[in-house]
């Protein structure tokens, strides 16, 4: 396991930190020079102007500013954003689509840089679906892919447990690994080797389902 700190967000459909959230990262973001944020939707420019900067947004409601912000899309040279991401003291992996997400990041070579970053690495929805060790976008494809492997969780963002339609396809993915299924508004936290969230989230293994209380590890 990493010894940075690793985020897995769903979404925050408010577009604001809940306060848990907001108070692990203000404990753990001590250092904040800069903070890099990862397209995935690398070719709309301005939508991840704007998206990065309504994010940046969630981080000031909680006094949380960093000296420098940066964008990572089709618009960056690769070797700029690899030195980007190595002078980073947070990375943001956007929401949006993880297989365009992930093709930018393959492209220009980032997978190795970000494994090897001491920087914090937060992601939402198609983020933390790739920050995986084996990642899954079900409205893609059943089919797990390899992920960035920061820590070997897969996550299902946005989870309803009423969308009996995502459920059982996740009921039956989940006889090959198990599946964290995270409702809005909820995180799983990693460091030091240790797992803690906030949240609803489901844990979802050999076909069947239960919600993940505090007590219960995350990680056996």
């Amino acid at each position: 396991m990493e010894r940075r700190l690793l985020g897995f967000f769903s979404g925050f459909p408010d577009r604001r930190f809940p306060p848990q959230v907001a108070e692990r990262l203000g404990g753990e973001l001590a250092r904040r020079d800069s903070l890099v944020f990862v397209s995935a939707w690398p070719e709309d420019r301005g939508r991840n102007d704007s998206d990065a900067a309504g994010m940046y947004q969630m981080f000031l409601e909680y006094g949380l500013s960093f000296a420098q912000r940066h964008v990572v899309d089709s618009r960056t040279e690769a070797s700029e954003a690899a030195g980007l991401i190595r002078e980073a003291s947070c990375l943001f992996l956007m929401g949006g689509h993880p297989g365009l997400q992930w093709r930018l990041i393959r492209g220009m070579g980032l997978d190795a840089v970000i494994r090897e970053s001491a920087a914090a690495v937060l992601g939402v929805s198609a983020g933390a679906i790739n920050m995986a060790k084996r990642s899954l976008d079900t409205k893609e494809s059943p089919a797990l892919y390899d992920g960035l492997g920061l820590a070997d969780i897969t996550v299902k963002p946005h989870f309803d447990p009423e969308d009996q339609r995502v459920l059982s396809s996740l009921l039956d993915i989940s006889m090959e690994l198990p599946i964290c299924a995270m409702e809005d508004n909820s995180a799983i936290f990693v460091t030091k080797g240790e797992a803690s969230h906030t949240g609803r989230i489901h844990w979802i293994d050999k076909g069947k389902i239960s919600l993940v209380s505090q007590e219960r590890p995350l990680f056996s």
